[in-house]
This record gives structure tokens, C-alpha cells and sequence, in this order.
């Protein structure tokens, strides 16, 4: 079985969530990807930040019809700001031996990874696939020079399947995506100028989003 875990602000979760979730889920063979709002998140502070609560019942509302994707409560419950490293040691915790967990990022947040708690911990638990869009120039050159820098020297590349590995760490993949021109900033504008956003997000999430007055 192979479970991906995708994590992120999700303030509001949109359409290019979906799209590129769905593309990284179908390349990956996934069964399962548990999205993941954060509850705290250590690297931003926002006052446009909707509460965990609302942002956790936007990312159910986006994928309750799209089969193989879970919203996860998980850094909800837990006290504190939201590190990665305690959500992949929960899931991790759950899986059984001849399951493969995959934590999903994209390449902007991956090459910040320096800066996270127990970093190097995290490629020892789990496999990484680093989504990298269309016109992103960093590539597996990138990436294998980023991991020797900061976690080991004998990082190398294996070009037969587009990933970068280490006999003593888990495997990094990289997963060209889909190209999108949707944010969550570029969505809470619109609602501040009271333009719509039909389309940008799923119609149960734009109805929420009016329902509750997120983002006026």
C-alpha cells in the first residue's frame, strides 16, 4: 500500500490543491493521500488566517467526492505549532511494515527544509516526492546538490527513475505538475474586492466561505 501525506496552510484549499494532489496521487500509484491543515504553522502569521477549524471543514468539503483523498485532523488535536516531523512520526506510527509513506511538498517549501525541526529525521521516515511546476528550474541537479549540503554527502542521483537516494535515507522523488496560476492570496483578494471566485475553488467551499464571512 502506498499513503501520501500533503500538508499546508489551506487558507482557503483551491482548486490547484486539487489538481496537482490528483496528478502526484495518479504518477505515484497512491492509495490513500491524508490532506493535512495545519493548525499553527510555524513559518507564517497572518491575520487573514481562517481557523483551523473552518480550514479543516473547506479541505473536506473540496475532496468529499474524489475517491483516495482523507482530510486529517491530526495537527488539529495536537497542542502547539504544526511540525512535519511529529505528523510523519503519527503516521508512521499507524502504517504497517509493507506499507510505503510518501510526503508530499512542493519544491519552494522543500529547499526551506533546512530550517525545519529535526529535518534530517524526516528522510529517515519517510520517501519525499518534491513537486516541482512548469518553468521551475531546479531540477534532480538541484535537489541531490540541497540534500548533500545539509543532510549527507552521499546523496546521488538515479536518473533511471528521476529520483535522488542514499543507502542510509529514505528515497526523494521529484514529480513534475501541472502548472497553475491559482493561490490562496490571489482567492482572498478576490473576497476583499467581493469579485468571485467561482471555479478557483470547489462550490461547497465558495458557498462556505460566504456562508461564514472568511476573508472580508
Amino acid at each position: 500500500m502506498n499513503v501520501g501525506l500533503f500538508g499546508g496552510t489551506f487558507n482557503p484549499i483551491h482548486q490547484g490543491h486539487i489538481d496537482v494532489i490528483t496528478h502526484v496521487k495518479s504518477f505515484f500509484n497512491l492509495n490513500i493521500v491524508h490532506i493535512i491543515p495545519s493548525a499553527i504553522p510555524p513559518h507564517k502569521t497572518s491575520r487573514t488566517l481562517a481557523s483551523a477549524k473552518h480550514r479543516l471543514e473547506m479541505v473536506q468539503q473540496a475532496i468529499a467526492d474524489i475517491p483516495g483523498l482523507m482530510a486529517s485532523d491530526v495537527e488539529l488535536v495536537r497542542k502547539g505549532k504544526s511540525f512535519s516531523v511529529d505528523t510523519i512520526r503519527h503516521f508512521k506510527n499507524l502504517i504497517t511494515d509493507n506499507t510505503l509513506l510518501y510526503f508530499i511538498i512542493g519544491s519552494d517549501a522543500f529547499f526551506d527544509m533546512n530550517t525545519w525541526k529535526n529535518s534530517v529525521e524526516i528522510f529517515k521516515l519517510t520517501n519525499i516526492i518534491v513537486m516541482c511546476r512548469a518553468g521551475d528550474a531546479r531540477r534532480l541537479k538541484d535537489i541531490e546538490s540541497f540534500l548533500k549540503n545539509i543532510i549527507s554527502p552521499e546523496y546521488k542521483i538515479d536518473k533511471s527513475d528521476n529520483t535522488v537516494k542514499h543507502n542510509d535515507f529514505r528515497t526523494v522523488h521529484i514529480c513534475n505538475v501541472p502548472e497553475i496560476h491559482i493561490s490562496s492570496t490571489l482567492i482572498r483578494e478576490k473576497i476583499r474586492k467581493h469579485e468571485s471566485i467561482k471555479g478557483l475553488v470547489a462550490p461547497l467551499v465558495d458557498s462556505f466561505i460566504m456562508k461564514k464571512k472568511l476573508y472580508i
